[in-house]
């Protein structure tokens, strides 16, 4: 696990290990957006995200173990492979994430 991440992240990246949805959501702002290119899904606001992640993570049980992490430009860009129940398990994705204070305010997956 890489140290020292924004709060935020780190916090969606522990609940996400635990498969704790609410955690996750917790890590978003009430307005954020999510942009999941693997599945098409731009859910915004905590509503939406919650039910994607019901189903694009706790479903299948998917969980990040980043191997890198870097900043750019604000954003935060993390890396690493994707596993769980799921066919072609695991996929190495991107994950840029966008902050606004203690919150994610957008979630880039690709």
């Amino acid at each position: 696990m890489i140290v020292d991440l924004p709060a935020p992240i780190a916090a969606y990246l522990a609940a996400g290990r635990r498969l704790d949805a609410d955690g996750m959501v917790a890590a978003f702002a009430e307005d954020a957006v999510v942009d999941d290119s693997g599945d098409g899904h731009h859910p915004q606001g905590k509503a939406e995200i919650r039910e994607w992640i019901e189903n694009a993570t706790i479903a299948v049980r998917a969980v990040i173990s980043p191997v890198s992490a870097r900043e750019e430009a604000g954003t935060w860009i993390l890396e690493g492979p994707v596993a769980g129940d799921f066919p072609g398990s695991p996929v190495k994705l991107t994950f840029s994430f966008t902050l606004n204070g203690d919150a994610i305010t957008r979630l880039k997956i690709r």
